[in-house]
């Protein structure tokens, strides 16, 4: 069964405002992992087979995953919930009330101004709208399978707000946010935000003997020779040879699908976040399990159930240096993380701009595009 309630907090909990940066806790001090290439003659696609919790764990060069859900209620006239929110901690609102929260908004649900230095955000957006701002003055609304890179680099603030902007039907969200590391020489470069929009991101249909479909949508790097939008350009994905890959799979009730193999040394995780009976290399992996599977090997995925299945796989090459983290801040060594306390608290990564820390946009349904300043 799911831990509905605890995989998909972590988000809001490393999400933390400009107020509340310090009672983060330290997580210490991770190396890098060193992939086992053992030399047998038949190599076996499957290395392991974990459960998923409330975070997801990752390889080198990620950070972690999480699978945000929750089944938001109609909205009001200011795109919060049109339900009432008494007995809810507001401004730390993380209990799975009434299967919604509020997280760190009082108004709206959401995110408002937290900072980020040495790392990227991916976020992947499956259902719902994200209104974004930050502060260099970039601000904007996507969703429904659009996906914001956000290179964090030395210093930006950002908030992520989740307008309900359907009055009439209820406001179901589902994201995905992945942190992406930055390797040493680009983790102090200049912020920068990419989009990359729905009908931008390539999918490929297969079909298979059976006439059961496929279809994979390539958030970043390529297969069957087609590619992902290009990343933002310090991104440690901008290097082909990197092998940087998030690829989103469904799979129809009884489709199969083989994965290419990539190059040695790329770490490759399975991660199986909705449906049941999912054949991986033939082996049954239950769901909410993640496989990491030997990179060398084309990988068989197969639907054995009746119903849809979804799957995301993250692969790369391992950066392969010291990871020092502590809740939004992402360095080398404990001085880089103390130096990024310090910086923050004297310039606020450039203020914040906006009149509300919990900023929205507009009450349209419709997708605004975000706008960047000539500086961005």
């Amino acid at each position: 069964m799911k831990n509905k309630s605890n995989r998909r907090d972590f988000l809001g909990k490393l999400a933390l405002g400009a107020s509340s940066a310090l009672a983060i806790p330290f997580l210490g001090i991770t190396g890098s992992k060193e992939t086992d290439m053992n030399e047998s003659t038949e190599i076996q696609p499957i290395i392991s087979i974990k459960p998923l919790g409330f975070q997801w764990e990752t390889a080198d060069p990620f950070l972690f995953c999480v699978h945000h859900e929750d089944r938001y209620p109609k909205g009001n006239a200011q795109m919060g919930p049109v339900d009432s929110l008494e007995g809810r901690q507001l401004g730390q609102d993380f209990n799975l009330k009434d299967g919604w929260r509020m997280y760190h908004g009082k108004t709206i649900p959401g995110f408002p101004g937290h900072p980020h230095r040495g790392f990227e955000t991916i976020t992947v957006v499956r259902k719902g709208m994200v209104d974004h701002a930050d502060s260099m003055g970039a601000s904007g609304r996507y969703g429904d399978g659009d996906v914001q890179w956000m290179t964090a680099g030395k210093g930006v603030q950002h908030s992520e707000m989740f307008p309900l902007v359907h009055q009439d039907k209820e406001n179901p969200m589902e994201l995905f946010q992945i942190w992406l590391n930055l390797p040493k020489r680009n983790k102090m470069v200049e912020p920068h935000f990419k989009m990359l929009w729905n009908d931008t991101i390539p999918v490929i249909t297969s079909t298979d003997a059976s006439g059961n479909k496929a279809e994979i949508e390539l958030i970043a790097g390529d297969m069957l020779d087609k590619n992902a939008p290009a990343p933002p350009p310090d991104s440690w994905a901008a290097e082909q040879n990197n092998y940087v890959g998030v690829f989103n799979i469904k799979l129809d009730a009884g489709a199969e699908f083989t994965v290419p193999k990539t190059a040695a040394g790329v770490n490759r995780t399975v991660y199986f976040y909705e449906g049941t009976d999912l054949l991986v290399a033939g082996e049954k992996l239950a769901e909410y399990h993640a496989a990491e599977v030997h990179p060398e090997v084309d990988l068989a995925l197969k639907n054995d159930s009746g119903k849809t299945i979804k799957i995301l796989i993250l692969q790369g090459k391992p950066i392969s240096e010291p990871v020092v983290q502590h809740g939004p801040f992402v360095m080398n060594t404990r001085q880089e993380i103390q130096q990024a306390f310090e910086d923050y608290h004297s310039t606020q990564f450039g203020g914040w701009p906006w009149p509300d820390y919990g900023q929205v946009h507009d009450s349209l349904p419709t997708l605004m595009e975000l706008k960047k300043p000539d500086n961005y």
